[in-house]
């Protein structure tokens, strides 16, 4: 990896293009470096496991919307006068087609809906499965045209989870609270620029543009959290999508992006002074960011999964010790600077203690999925967060017992470069009425690739079969699966066999959309 330093520069500096950190992306994602077996393996358990959260998602209200949204934009029929170079990307759920930003935004919403896919945490925060929509729906679009396979796909999105996990280790966002999609509106343009093997030019035009227009504030995941936050990774996509395509007809965007006098660093992030270090791999280099990355085995903001697996370990000794829950007197999560203050108590967020609260916003409360994992020993993407689970009235009680508190040594290990201590969890400190105290912790998600049951390939396949039970028939399950682990295979003009369709009948029980303008 080369580490490249990034700061703003003024516009009367010699500052050549190719110094431009737009344009280091964009000569990472043109470099045509083979992908390695592992990394395509990756990238097939993530396609798998985008389906599996999509699934899940398909009969959900804005995922219904932006779905309706989406198929009124179809592609004009191949041989009509007005029609499109392209054949439609697949709506998830449907057995129609669409034009390709809009079925990055109809996916995109219905990935990111539950928040249930993977993630990446270092100086910003990540969910790099995102990139898959887009990339998805332009390969179904143009795969028969330009001849894409299976292998092109896999080679954007590889490029598209490297290049999004290198801006996150370089470059933090929340801290000026901008949301973290910035990051991934030039990670999908530079995966779209692999896939299409577009010249260095025209990604570096697609970067920054893709930026320029995803750049937001954190807002979406502050308070009262709405459904925008499943929405806005795919307006990122979409927006990737349209910038990429613009490039290609010749347009630019403005430069230098990141390091102009007026540009994101100097006015959004730390200033004219500011210096970021980002790492891309060198030329010839193999992009291995993926593998960096980690899943959900539960359907909750990703600092939770380890104090949901703490949770369940608690209950169970607290049952050895046929100890009561209503015995606790308090519970005192120490954890991250990440974890307190954007879904511990460090937010000074009163909605998440509010059991009328909408499920976006208890999702990132920890205090609230902690009790719930404590009561119940498990986590369940529809059952925990259902209003009348939330509103027990013990629930609400062991609930307003527990709080967060920044611990330096778990935020040291949250930023640590060394995986192997590297944390993502917690230690709970539970004092009983009785004045007796329980201590326990632990430091990463079971499903983690350090944990206690690390995902693999029939992890992925479980959780989507899970996720797809009474949603998808058995046999279109399994067709899916068996595209899904035959992409390389997969030829020009086969890449639509990687959407999922529901009977009408069960697609029937999603609600009713009133009519936007579209």
């Amino acid at each position: 990896m080369i580490q490249h330093t990034v700061q703003v520069r003024k516009s009367a500096e010699d500052f050549p293009i190719e110094e431009h950190l737009a344009w280091k992306v964009a000569a990472v994602a043109a470099d045509p470096v083979p992908v390695d077996s592992d990394v395509q393996d990756m990238v097939i358990n993530r396609i798998i496991d985008n389906a599996a959260v999509a699934t899940a998602s398909v009969l959900r209200r804005p995922v219904s919307s932006a779905r309706a949204q989406a198929l009124c934009h179809p592609v004009p029929s191949a041989g009509s006068e007005d029609s499109a170079q392209g054949r439609g990307s697949t709506v998830f759920g449907v057995d129609a087609t669409c034009s390709p930003e809009w079925a990055a935004w109809a996916n995109g919403v219905a990935v990111r809906e539950l928040d249930f896919h993977d993630t990446f945490l270092a100086a910003e925060y990540s969910h790099p499965g995102d990139n898959i929509p887009a990339m998805l729906a332009v390969a179904q679009h143009r795969g028969e045209d330009l001849g894409l396979t299976g292998v092109d796909l896999v080679r954007g999105i590889a490029t598209g989870y490297e290049v999004q996990v290198d801006l996150v280790r370089g470059i933090s966002l929340h801290k000026h609270k901008i949301d973290h999609v910035a990051h991934l509106g030039p990670s999908i343009a530079a995966g779209l620029g692999t896939l299409l093997h577009l010249p260095t030019e025209q990604i570096y035009q697609a970067v920054g543009q893709a930026l320029h227009t995803t750049t937001a504030t954190r807002q979406s995941r502050k308070g009262l959290i709405s459904s925008w936050k499943a929405h806005a990774p795919a307006f990122a996509g979409k927006m990737a999508v349209e910038a990429t395509d613009r490039a290609m007809r010749g347009e630019g965007a403005p430069a230098p992006i990141w390091e102009g006098e007026d540009g994101v660093i100097a006015w959004m992030l730390d200033g004219p002074e500011a210096t970021y270090t980002v790492p891309l791999p060198a030329p010839g280099e193999a992009k291995r960011g993926i593998l960096s990355t980690f899943t959900k085995q539960h359907s909750a903001e990703y600092q939770s999964q380890a104090p949901i697996d703490l949770a369940r370990r608690i209950r169970s000794t607290l049952a050895s010790e046929n100890i009561d829950l209503a015995d606790i007197q308090s519970i005192i999560l120490h954890t991250s600077h990440h974890t307190h203050f954007v879904i511990g108590t460090g937010s000074n967020d009163p909605q998440k203690f509010d059991p009328n609260a909408s499920r976006e916003t208890l999702d990132h409360s920890v205090m609230y999925i902690f009790a719930v994992a404590l009561e119940d020993g498990e986590w369940h993407h529809e059952r925990s967060y259902a209003p009348e689970r939330a509103q027990r009235p013990e629930t609400i009680e062991l609930w307003r017992k527990i709080s967060t508190v920044e611990d330096p040594e778990w935020t040291r290990r949250y930023h640590s470069e060394d995986p192997a201590e590297k944390a993502f969890g917690a230690r709970a400190v539970i004092t009983l009425t009785d004045g007796r105290v329980i201590e326990d912790e632990l430091a990463v998600a079971d499903a983690h690739p350090l944990g206690a049951r690390p995902f693999e390939r029939e992890d992925y396949k479980r959780k989507f079969q899970t996720l797809a039970e009474g949603l998808v028939s058995p046999s279109e399950q399994r067709r899916f699966l068996e595209a899904a682990e035959a992409l390389p295979e997969l030829a020009p003009g086969e890449l639509s066999q990687l959407n999922v369709v529901f009977d009408s009948d069960v697609l029937a029980r999603a609600p009713q959309i009133p009519r936007g303008i579209f």
